[in-house]
């Protein structure tokens, strides 16, 4: 028989269900100023489902437990419950919100941040994941890639003990919404990704040596275009702001 937790949860699933109500009230609150579709990934013992069904909007729950999935079908007949696997599942939905497997968080953000259709996404992650991916401290590869893209907010932190069973670590609210206006070409979205990470991984003691060695851009360029953005050129790639990126994109990193 599978190892279940006292609570139920599989944890060979990942399973660490949210029981902080002022955190559930608060998703709730941030999926309401929202429109549109909701699909919420990994509804659990359906905690959240719940609340989400209240706001009276058509909501999928996506569950890949498939004992829970009848329990929730049977609590909750009106919410279009699928047994699914949330890296397998178009997330073509306008609104996303869950409470992530801590253990598949990247895998994951990357395959949302890859999807098209969905507008704002509303995450429980791990706490240093939310602060990373939102900046704080410093900017990730990850988030540098999508930052032409999207907006990655902190909203909040949920001690451990509001899950069962309780992680080890505390979690985070992370909203991540869709611009309307990218700054860069969705047309150019791979080669730029390249180019984040061959700045990332470039050897240099700062930014401007490891743009020039990314790029093979004359070193005065390099400097005038740092200069020209207020950017110290010894600052490291996490210090920069999505719009220094898109800068740097598009007067030293895209080819003609």
């Amino acid at each position: 028989m599978r190892p279940r937790s006292l609570h139920g949860g599989r944890h060979e699933l990942g399973q660490n269900f949210l029981v902080h109500r002022p955190t559930l009230d608060r998703i709730v609150s941030i999926v309401g100023d929202t429109t549109g579709d909701i699909l919420e990934i990994g509804a659990g013992d359906g905690a959240l489902t719940v609340r989400l069904a209240r706001l009276r909007r058509d909501l999928t729950a996506i569950e890949i437990d498939g004992s829970r999935v009848d329990v929730l079908r049977r609590r909750l007949p009106h919410v279009a419950v699928e047994h699914a696997d949330v890296l397998r599942h178009p997330l073509d939905v306008p609104v996303i919100v869950g409470n992530v497997p801590f253990h598949l968080t990247t895998p994951i953000l990357r395959r949302l941040l890859g999807r098209r259709r969905w507008h704002v996404a509303v995450l429980l992650t791990q706490w240093e994941v939310a602060r990373k991916r939102a900046g704080v401290g410093g900017g990730t590869m990850m988030t540098a890639q999508a930052a032409p893209w999207f907006v990655f907010a902190l909203r909040g932190r949920v001690p451990a003990d509001g899950f069962r069973p309780r992680p080890a670590v505390d979690g985070g609210l992370l909203v991540i919404a869709r611009r309307e206006r990218p700054l860069v070409p969705d047309a150019e979205r791979r080669a730029y990704e390249r180019f984040v990470r061959a700045v990332f991984a470039g050897p240099g003691r700062g930014v401007a040596d490891m743009v020039r060695n990314a790029t093979g851009a004359p070193a005065g360029r390099v400097r005038r275009v740092l200069g020209g953005r207020d950017i110290d050129p010894r600052r490291l790639p996490r210090d920069l702001s999505a719009a220094d990126w898109a800068a740097l994109w598009a007067e030293l990193g895209r080819r003609p």
